[in-house]
């Protein structure tokens, strides 16, 4: 299963200059709680903007750039070579960029969005989810609170089943 995992503001906003404009400690626990122990997947800018790699994590990232290394991490030039690393028995996490995001958006079985209740300047954007396509099965809001400017909600969506014409 691929899932694609993200906090996003109401206008889809992901973050701006290669960082997330906002802080949500529990957005940060959820992502870490789903991802540890998986295949994560990522552009090499959102690799780049980690201090170091997230432990307890396959990292798998994605780029153009020939010859790129990266220390104990798998480097391919496609999503689609990405997607064929991961084991095929186990969920794997795509963890963006903007760029990442709209290309695994056809490849993702569930999506899992924090949606941040604000609107935020930006230059990366998650891709708009087509309802047609992708069924909400769960939502779950938080309130903001001394650890959390902002209101948000964790949603879940599962790619609906295509009916055949």
């Amino acid at each position: 299963m691929i899932t694609m995992i993200a906090a996003a503001a109401e206008n889809r906003a992901l973050g701006k200059d290669n960082q997330l404009v906002w802080h949500l400690p529990n957005d940060f626990k959820r992502f870490k709680s789903l991802t540890t122990g998986h295949y994560i997947i990522m552009g090499r800018k959102t690799f780049e903007s980690f201090p170091k790699p997230l432990p307890n994590r396959t990292h798998v990232i994605i780029t153009r750039q020939k010859g790129y290394e990266a220390e104990g991490c798998i480097v391919v030039n496609s999503i689609e070579k990405a997607i064929e690393i991961c084991p095929k028995n186990e969920e794997s996490f795509i963890i963006g960029g903007g760029e990442i995001y709209n290309l695994s958006l056809p490849f993702a079985d569930k999506i899992e969005l924090t949606v941040v209740h604000h609107t935020f300047e930006a230059d990366a954007f998650f891709p708009e989810i087509n309802k047609n396509e992708w069924e909400l099965t769960n939502s779950e809001f938080q309130t903001k609170d001394e650890k959390h400017l902002y209101d948000f909600t964790f949603e879940t969506y599962i790619k609906k089943e295509k009916t055949p014409q």
